[in-house]
């Protein structure tokens, strides 16, 4: 029994010593300690990842979701110094831990490859901001406004309000369309008049319809010129820049508008027709 109690078993300590007034408290004090250095980093975590994930919102200039991720790094960067601090406390060799965690995420890194492809997309997404929340885009041949951008993927809302999820390694890996980009826009259209018609006066009726829009911008100067020689009709070919806001209810008000304008004007606007002729054998 005398060599069961003295016979080491934790720590280089034998039954004897662990059973110590001294030990016990030494082992209370550890806990005591470990318990304040988990509550302490839990509060300097949830502080610093709040403090920079309300930058994003504080100052318009800046991204949401790139604060927002950042905030999460910080956060979860504080909780494993935090654990770290706890396991040396006990007297852990943390280096060997570390040896561990590293073999076992890259064992789990094999295993979910398409995942971690979905991570690292996500990342180089948030970091260079192609797109962002907010944002009317077209990507892998699908189109809507951006409404969430995470690690895993991209959330979409159709013109229609329908979800749509993206994973991120499609989003990164695709041609990426992002019509809210730039400020101002070009609509084009082609209108199409009759061979008879008085071509000087359909130009202006097209011009002064368009350029009367307030809405139309004239830097850069509109271009208005016959495009094509169609087999029925005269086609005048548009270009105009307006404002990104006002591109798509623009660009339909104008169709409306220019042909009332050359109904108005007496310009004939022709339509495809057919001539059946009937040859008798």
């Amino acid at each position: 029994m005398q060599d069961l109690l003295n016979t080491p078993i934790w720590n280089g300590k034998s039954l004897a010593n662990l059973l110590t007034l001294e030990f016990l408290v030494g082992i209370a004090g550890n806990v005591v300690s470990a318990i304040a250095i988990l509550i302490i980093g839990f509060m300097i975590a949830g502080w610093l990842g709040r403090r920079v994930t309300n930058l994003g919102g504080r100052h318009r200039h800046l991204d949401d979701t790139l604060f927002k991720f950042l905030g999460n790094i910080i956060r979860y960067v504080v909780i494993g110094f935090a654990v770290l601090f706890v396991l040396n406390t006990f007297g852990i060799e943390t280096t060997s831990i570390v040896a561990v965690i590293g073999a076992a995420g890259l064992a789990i890194g094999l295993a979910l490859q398409g995942t971690l492809s979905n991570v690292a997309a996500g990342v180089m997404i948030i970091f260079f901001r192609p797109i962002k929340i907010g944002d009317f885009v077209e990507v892998d041949g699908q189109m809507g406004t951006v409404k969430d951008v995470t690690l895993n993927f991209t959330e979409l809302a159709s013109v229609v309000n329908v979800q749509i999820i993206i994973p991120n390694a499609q989003v990164w890996g695709k041609t990426i369309t992002n019509y809210s980009s730039y400020p101002t826009r070009r609509a084009e259209w082609e209108f199409g008049v009759g061979y008879g018609a008085n071509l000087a006066q359909a130009e202006r009726i097209i011009r002064d319809t368009i350029m009367a829009d307030p809405r139309s911008h004239t830097d850069p100067e509109p271009f208005i010129q016959v495009n094509n020689l169609n087999a029925s009709s005269v086609d005048f070919l548009v270009r105009v820049w307006c404002d990104r806001t006002e591109y798509f209810a623009y660009q339909a008000d104008m169709k409306r508008a220019v042909k009332e304008a050359l109904d108005a004007g007496g310009v004939d606007i022709p339509f495809p027709t057919r001539t059946i002729v009937n040859v008798e054998g």
